[in-house]
C-alpha cells in the first residue's frame, strides 16, 4: 500500500475521506402493534433516517426511538440505515421497521482491511445520498458503528441536521469521527475519564426498548419461556449473538457448578452455532436448561432472571439496571482496552453488580468466573442486597428524550 494512505488515527481518516483516490490507489404499547399501525404512512414533513447496525447493540436503541417517535408523532417517517448483516434483518424485520442495507465496512489499520472500509465508505455515501433524496430525509440520528460514518457524510453533503447518540463510556473511531461532522452530540452512559467528544451538548439516558421490559411478574415470565414459575432462574447471556467464550466456560463447569444449581434453572441465550451442545451439555448434567439462540423479547427473560450472567455492553447494561437484575458482567475481552468493562463500572461501584474478567479459555476462567458465580449463586442476601441497590437507582426514558430532540429538530 502507498505509505501516504498509512492510517493510524481519526486525523489521517479524513484526508483519506476526502482524498480518496489516495486511499484507493420506558414503558408502554407493544412496539410491533405501533410499527404495524404507522408503517406506510404518507409523508408529512420529511422523513428521520436512523443510521446504524452490525449489532443488536447498535439497533436496540434505535428502535426504542423509533417507538417514542411514533407515538408521540404519528405523521414522522421513521427509517433505518443499517448494515447487511443477518443480526440487522432479523431484528428490523421482526420489528416490522422500514430499512434498506448500506454498504460499509468496519475501520481497520491493516492495508487490506482500510481499502474495504474506504470502499465501502464511498459506496454506502452514494447509497446514503440516494435513500436521503428518496426518502425526503430531514434528520439523521447516528447510532454509532461503522454503518452510520456514510450515511452521516451524505447528510452532511446535502445540508441534513445530524445528530449523534453515543451509547459507549469509551466511544470507538467511528463514533470519534461522526462527532466531528454531527451538529449535535449526546452521550446515554458518562463518558470515561479523559474521553472528549466533539460537539458534544449533553446526556440522556439510555434507550430501551419496550420488549426489553419485564412485562409482568417473575413466575409469569418464567412460565412463558416454559420455566418453572417457583425455582430460581440464572440467566446467562452473550447478548444478540451470544458468547463463544461465556458459552464455552458454561459448558466446561458444569459438573463443579452443578452443587450450585441444585434449586436452579438456566435460561441460556447462546447464539446459534453452541445451541445443540449446549443442550447436550445441560442435559448430561441435569441440569434443566432452556437454551435459546436468540429472543427479541428480552424483557422475558430479564423479568424470569433471579440472577444473569451477561457481557457488559451498553445496552445490556441498561436492561439490567432497568429490569433490576443482580448481575455478574463479563466484559468483550477482545477489546484491547476491554471498554465494556466502564460501561458496566457505575453499577459496580454502587453494589448492584459485579465484574469478572474474561480470560478465553474455560479452564482459565473455571476461576475468574466461576468463583464469582458459585458465590452469587449461593448466596440470596447478596443477591437481595444488589437488586435492593438497583431499585433505588434513578430512571430515565432516554429514548423519549432523543425522540423530543428529533422532533426539534424536524421543525
Amino acid at each position: 500500500m502507498d505509505p501516504h494512505c498509512a492510517v493510524s488515527g481519526p486525523a489521517d481518516l479524513d484526508r483519506a475521506c476526502s482524498e480518496p483516490s489516495a486511499a484507493l490507489g420506558v414503558i408502554g404499547s407493544d412496539p410491533i402493534s405501533l410499527w404495524t399501525r404507522f408503517r406506510g404512512t404518507p409523508f408529512m414533513s420529511g422523513s428521520v433516517i436512523l443510521a446504524g447496525g452490525g449489532s443488536g447493540g447498535h439497533l436496540s436503541p434505535g428502535l426504542a426511538v423509533a417507538e417514542r417517535l411514533q407515538t408521540l408523532f404519528a405523521e414522522t417517517q421513521l427509517l433505518f440505515a443499517c448494515s447487511d448483516r443477518p443480526i440487522d434483518r432479523k431484528m428490523l424485520e421482526h420489528a416490522g421497521a422500514s430499512f434498506h442495507s448500506i454498504s460499509a465496512a468496519p475501520f481497520s489499520v491493516k492495508p487490506s482491511g482500510f481499502l474495504r472500509f474506504i470502499r465501502g465508505l464511498h459506496q454506502g455515501t452514494r447509497q446514503s445520498k440516494q435513500l436521503i433524496e428518496a426518502n425526503q430525509g430531514r434528520v439523521v440520528l447516528a447510532l454509532g458503528g461503522f454503518v452510520s460514518a456514510p450515511v452521516v457524510r451524505a447528510a452532511r453533503q446535502a445540508g441534513l441536521r445530524t445528530l449523534l447518540l453515543n451509547l459507549d463510556a469509551v466511544p470507538g473511531r467511528a463514533n470519534q469521527w461522526v462527532a466531528r461532522r454531527a451538529q449535535e452530540v449526546y452521550t446515554a452512559l458518562p463518558l470515561q475519564e479523559g474521553v472528549h467528544l466533539p460537539n458534544l451538548v449533553g446526556e440522556v439516558g439510555f434507550p430501551v426498548r419496550r420488549a426489553a421490559v419485564a412485562p409482568a411478574d417473575s413466575a409469569t415470565c418464567r412460565e412463558r419461556l416454559g420455566l418453572s414459575p417457583h425455582q430460581p432462574t440464572l440467566l446467562v447471556t452473550g447478548a444478540s449473538q451470544g458468547a463463544t467464550s461465556i458459552n464455552r466456560f458454561i459448558e466446561g463447569s458444569l459438573s463443579s457448578l452443578a452443587g450450585s444449581l441444585i434449586d436452579w434453572e438456566v435460561l441460556h441465550l447462546s447464539g446459534r452455532a453452541d445451541r445443540a451442545r449446549l443442550e447436550s451439555a445441560y442435559a448430561s448434567a441435569g441440569i434443566k436448561a432452556v437454551v435459546l439462540d436468540f429472543l427479541d423479547h428480552m424483557g422475558l427473560a430479564w423479568g424470569a432472571a433471579e440472577l444473569a450472567i451477561s457481557r457488559a455492553g451498553a445496552n445490556s447494561v441498561a436492561e439490567v439496571a432497568l429490569n433490576r437484575v443482580p448481575t455478574l458482567f463479563v466484559p468483550y475481552p477482545w477489546h484491547k482496552d476491554l471498554h465494556q468493562q466502564f460501561n458496566a463500572q457505575p453499577l459496580v461501584d454502587a453494589g448492584g453488580a459485579q465484574l469478572a474478567l474474561d480470560q478465553i479459555e474455560p479452564e482459565a476462567n473455571e476461576t475468574s468466573i466461576g468463583r464469582p458465580l458459585r458465590d452469587l449463586l449461593l448466596d440470596p442476601g447478596r443477591r437481595r442486597d444488589m437488586r435492593t441497590v438497583l431499585e433505588t437507582l434513578p430512571a430515565r426514558d432516554g429514548a423519549m428524550e432523543i425522540a423530543k430532540l428529533l422532533h426539534q429538530a424536524m421543525l
